[in-house]
């Protein structure tokens, strides 16, 4: 199995599965797009191509299999992209069409105006895209919505969080993804980013849950874990083990003669 790039693998992935005449569409306005032209006129287009997408290619899942899949972590490690849809991954391939320098300004500039499918495309490619650094403002802005959508493009199945975010940003996420009820297993990194600060901060969190009467995430100890007894949280941690457990299958009465 060859080693390739992030962006070859899309325009392959995306041709398989779209129309000729779309797969040939995106070709031509990516190879334009990062012709050498002013940043307006770049800007304009990138706008009009992107919000194309849709009607172009569809909303429909990218079909991948398992050596697809091999082949993403091969070209960058950890990256994922199950789960793109065939619109998303042409916007992700026109962005990595873009010349690296300025991208994080334009990045600003396209989310700052981009709709629900956009964010998620524009998210979704964040382990793709250059100056990995210069866009982590960028993510902080998307880790502020309350959409499950958007935050998962960034915080799910991306290699993109864990060796960039600060601990703060980092436990940032963490608490967002209790907040807004999604999973934490699919955050790479979990135990390896897992420091007492967010353990003192989850310790307060299950005490409180407790309290109420409310159930824990199942895979909330993964982040306990690492820093429990620093954090004075043992009797925590057993608490959110216990969540882990999955409850018994309720048992089925045999029919009366």
């Amino acid at each position: 199995m060859s080693v390739t790039t992030p962006k070859l693998l899309l325009g392959r992935w995306i041709a398989r599965q779209a129309a000729p005449d779309a797969a040939q569409w995106l070709e031509d306005h990516a190879a334009a797009i990062g012709e050498d032209r002013p940043d307006a006129t770049i800007d304009h287009d990138l706008a009009m191509i992107l919000a194309r997408m849709p009607r172009r290619f569809g909303r429909d899942d990218l079909f991948l299999d398992a050596v697809d899949l091999a082949e993403a972590d091969a070209a960058c490690p950890g990256w994922s992209p199950a789960g793109l849809s065939l619109d998303g991954a042409a916007r992700i391939y026109v962005l990595l069409a873009l010349p690296a320098e300025g991208f994080a300004a334009r990045f600003r500039r396209l989310r700052q105006g981009a709709d629900l499918g956009e964010l998620v495309a524009l998210f979704r490619g964040l382990p793709l895209y250059p100056d990995p650094h210069g866009l982590e403002a960028e993510a902080a802005e998307g880790l502020r919505t309350n959409m499950r959508a958007i935050f998962e493009a960034i915080a799910h199945n991306s290699p993109y969080p864990a060796p960039i975010f600060d601990q703060h940003r980092w436990n940032h996420m963490v608490l967002k993804a209790l907040f807004v009820g999604s999973a934490l297993a699919p955050i790479q990194g979990l135990e390896a980013r897992a420091n007492k600060e967010l353990a003192v901060i989850l310790r307060d969190y299950v005490r409180e849950r407790r309290a109420a009467g409310r159930p824990l995430p199942p895979d909330l100890w993964r982040c306990l874990e690492p820093h429990a007894a620093a954090a004075g949280a043992l009797d925590e941690l057993a608490a959110a083990r216990l969540a882990a457990i999955p409850a018994p299958a309720p048992s089925i009465e045999e029919p009366t003669a």
